[in-house]
């Protein structure tokens, strides 16, 4: 398994944060049974690009790979080519390497998918499901994975939009108290992404996932590693946290992803 930089061009917060994630993901539980939404995610995004006109044998990388949902759901799909699949938790990517092998077209690599990628990569296909909202600034992260295109080359990704556990966040407000999840773009933001280089607008899905209680919540965010508060956000008291939960019980117990998917295209005919 290679072995890349990490957190080239970060100041020390941002390091730290990334730090933080990673380590989360990498000590997750019970990620294939708790990550019901990013296994449908995944699946949808396997069924787009499955359709794209990419060259023989193209060159692809994929960004956050998890313990292999996008992986397995292209490789199901007969999408084949020079594969790197890849993840910044170390853990995530021994899991999906176990699950799927070195070979056939298909290599491992520990990587920051935010600042590790490098301009004039050549690569054919691009591809995330659900990771770039981990990034700091995705508006800059798209930018450098397009210099990492080959020309005509295509990037598809799915991330979450600024509604994205709204029932969560009503829930803090309920209680007074101000929720710690991460700040996700809105619509605008994702449509002034680089708009030169979108292939289409990108799409916003609603994905609604009921839990039986709020610690029910809790623990499938913490299994699948995605418990990492925004950063700056100070842990609630006990006192506090049980007001939330118990407001978070009272509305229902539903949360709400707001899936986006975008699509991105080099200028220029493939070689």
């Amino acid at each position: 398994m290679r072995r890349t930089h990490i957190g080239h061009g970060e100041d020390a917060a941002v390091t730290a944060h990334r730090h933080r994630i990673r380590r989360a993901f990498g000590a997750a539980r019970d990620y294939e049974g708790q990550a019901k939404i990013q296994r449908v995610a995944a699946e949808a995004l396997a069924d787009r690009i499955a359709g794209l006109a990419l060259p023989p044998n193209p060159r692809i990388l994929e960004i956050g790979c998890g313990t292999g949902f996008l992986t397995g759901a292209l490789i199901d799909r007969g999408v084949k080519g020079d594969w790197l699949i890849t993840d910044i938790a170390p853990g995530m990517v021994a899991r999906c390497r176990d699950r799927f092998g070195e070979g056939e077209g298909r290599s491992f690599a520990v990587l920051d998918g935010e600042y590790g990628i490098a301009e004039g990569s050549g690569y054919d296909l691009v591809c995330s499901s659900l990771a770039m909202q981990w990034f700091a600034d995705q508006d800059a992260a798209v930018g450098r994975i397009l210099a990492a295109l080959a020309p005509g080359g295509q990037c598809l990704f799915t991330t979450l939009a600024a509604g994205s556990f709204a029932e969560w966040r009503a829930a803090h407000d309920t209680a007074g108290l101000c929720a710690g999840t991460p700040d996700f773009l809105g619509a605008d933001a994702f449509a002034a992404m680089h708009p030169e280089a979108q292939a289409r607008p990108p799409v916003i899905t609603p994905i609604a996932e009921r839990h039986d209680s709020a610690l029910g919540f809790l623990r499938a965010l913490r299994d699948i590693g995605a418990q990492v508060a925004a950063p700056g956000h100070r842990p609630l008291s006990p006192a506090n946290l049980r007001q939330v939960m118990q407001a978070f019980e009272d509305g229902g117990c539903s949360v709400t992803y707001e899936v986006v998917t975008c699509h991105y295209a080099r200028k220029g005919e493939a070689a």
